[in-house]
């Protein structure tokens, strides 16, 4: 098979994603693609799991911005706040085994930043 022919093949997949499906997953990419959401993401997947961990983890990433961005992941059922009742209390944050699915998701984007565009 000549690459001409694969190119009609390759189109062909594209084309069964209907306009409700698109629209749907717009909602999904715009979340995942909020500033400082795939990092986070990244960062807990990496083993930080404190707030303090997180935020150095990810470099230029306000306390304020942080703390919104780790509400919204854990409004979405991503992200699991655990509380751990010491003195002072203790925070620790997880992935969901959404929130792990969904960075299986992000680390080819992330792969293919790296070979193309670093």
């Amino acid at each position: 098979m000549t690459t001409h022919d694969a190119r009609p093949a390759r189109q062909a997949r594209h084309e069964v994603i209907d306009d409700a499906t698109c629209r749907e997953a717009t909602v999904g990419l715009e979340f995942v693609g909020r500033r400082w959401t795939g990092a986070i993401m990244l960062a807990i997947g990496r083993g930080a799991s404190r707030f303090g961990e997180i935020q150095a983890a990810v470099d230029g990433l306000s306390a304020r911005l942080l703390t919104a961005r780790l509400r919204e992941l854990e409004e979405h059922g991503v992200v699991e706040r655990e509380v751990i009742p010491t003195t002072p209390v203790s925070v620790r944050y997880r992935l969901t085994p959404r929130g792990r699915d969904l960075l299986g998701a992000i680390q080819p984007l992330v792969a293919y930043h790296l070979r193309w565009e670093a």
